[in-house]
């Protein structure tokens, strides 16, 4: 078998999943650099953008230049899966085009220069090899030729079966806003949640975050506003059902998965109050914050002067907490209950004419990760923001922070529901001219 310093400096293959290609990439095929075989796997074991990696042994435009890249690649690298007591297959996948069973058996033929000495398995081999053809992105314009080939040995497929295990569909408790396993999943990542770590969600919801973050062995704990949510009452998100049922939580959605082990607490608390004590507590903090289009933003307290106090089954007053003052609270809320190097991962709603990176909220104690677009519509999106803990806040920090103009409340955050309804109605306005002019 080959050793590990000669597997350290080979090139892999990624092969993402159709549904996160973004149209801006030219190709659903990335190499990889610089890494080991071991570290392709650890990827893999927790991807659910990836659909497979492979160490690529050839590649070319054409046919004829994969064959010369195979030949010319080390011997001693193949040998160790080519030899006579081995047993294999080859896999053809092609993107963005349907082979006929003919042609790809005619593919596989026309490998037969490589020198394969063990028997073949269709079931249950040691090694599996992919032939793989790159016909674009365009489904409308589909080449007769690919527009490019590789050639290499399967390493480990990704975890695209979460998607649909974790599904919402299937999910004992759901609420409107509840967010998608793939997406939840992908925070996780970010965030590098690891068994045994703290996680906690400040606006928990139907607790979406939670449930993937419980599946990598984290524990975890969130608060919400929303005293219905949080007990699982009220009425149903469901079609067909009006009220929630009576076991209707998120302890069981992670008993659901086999996860009710990891499950701390969740409480009904206001973000924009201090309820923790002044300590690093949390490894990660992963949180979608309501952005005011089917959940409302809102913090408890009045306007008005209210010397009465409350009775046990007072219901508090709330007022408009707005956007720029929630992702100003969770920075700051971040800077002093994440620990050292742990990690704020959250979504920031933007209008996108209006955007530019600068909009991003910073904070002198978290250095910005990653800022990844997902589009809502033509004029809107939501940003997901990764951020790392790299200092302990110190007291000057609160006026640095003041003084930073990424934390002034104005940046356009604090209009989104309105610029995100005005581009609806502007939208409906020309559908219905558009109609009328059908009609007519």
């Amino acid at each position: 078998m080959a050793t590990s310093s000669s597997r350290s400096c080979l090139q892999y293959l990624l092969h993402l999943a159709h549904d996160n290609l973004d149209f801006r990439l030219p190709s659903p095929f990335w190499c990889l650099n610089s890494l080991s075989e071991e570290d392709v796997r650890s990827v893999m074991a927790r991807s659910v953008c990836s659909k497979s990696a492979f160490e690529l042994w050839g590649h070319g435009h054409t046919h004829s230049e994969l064959r010369t890249s195979l030949l010319n690649y080390p011997s001693e690298k193949m040998s160790p899966y080519m030899h006579k007591e081995s047993t294999y297959k080859i896999d053809i996948c092609s993107f963005n085009k349907t082979l006929l069973f003919a042609d790809r058996i005619k593919k596989i033929d026309a490998l037969e220069y490589l020198p394969f000495e063990g028997a073949v398995s269709l079931t249950s081999p040691q090694h599996t090899f992919c032939l793989l053809e790159d016909y674009g992105t365009d489904p409308n314009n589909i080449p007769e030729h690919p527009n490019y080939i590789y050639f290499g040995r399967w390493i480990a497929d990704g975890q695209r079966e979460l998607i649909q295990s974790f599904s919402v569909k299937n999910r004992h408790f759901i609420g409107n806003t509840s967010m998608n396993a793939g997406l939840s999943f992908i925070m996780a990542n970010h965030a590098k949640v690891k068994e045994n770590d703290l996680v906690f969600d400040p606006f928990v919801g139907t607790g979406s975050l939670l449930v993937a973050c419980s599946h990598f062995g984290a524990y975890v704990c969130g608060t919400d506003i929303d005293y219905n949510t949080i007990h699982g009452k009220g009425r149903s998100s469901r079609k067909n059902q009006k009220w929630r049922g009576p076991d209707e939580n998120i302890r069981a959605n992670l008993r659901q998965y086999g996860t009710e082990k990891m499950y701390v607490d969740v409480m009904v608390s206001d973000a924009s109050k201090p309820v923790w004590r002044n300590a690093a507590l949390f490894d990660a903090i992963i949180t979608d914050p309501p952005y005011g289009i089917r959940e409302s933003t809102r913090k408890t307290g009045s306007n008005k002067d209210i010397t009465k106090p409350p009775d046990e089954s007072h219901v508090p007053v709330s007022q408009v907490y707005h956007l720029s003052d929630i992702f100003s609270d969770l920075l700051n809320f971040s800077a002093h209950h994440l620990l050292m190097g742990g990690r704020l991962v959250y979504w920031l709603p933007v209008y996108r004419p209006e955007y530019s990176d600068e909009m991003i909220p910073g904070h002198p104690c978290l250095r910005q990760i990653s800022n990844c677009e997902q589009a809502l519509s033509s004029h809107t999106s939501r940003r997901l923001i990764t951020m790392e803990k790299i200092k302990e806040p110190e007291e000057l920090d609160g006026f640095t922070h003041l003084s930073d103009p990424r934390s002034s409340p104005y940046q356009g955050h604090n209009t989104f529901r309105e610029k995100y309804f005005s581009g609806q109605n502007k939208r409906s306005s020309k559908e219905d001219a558009r109609s009328a002019v059908d009609g007519k």
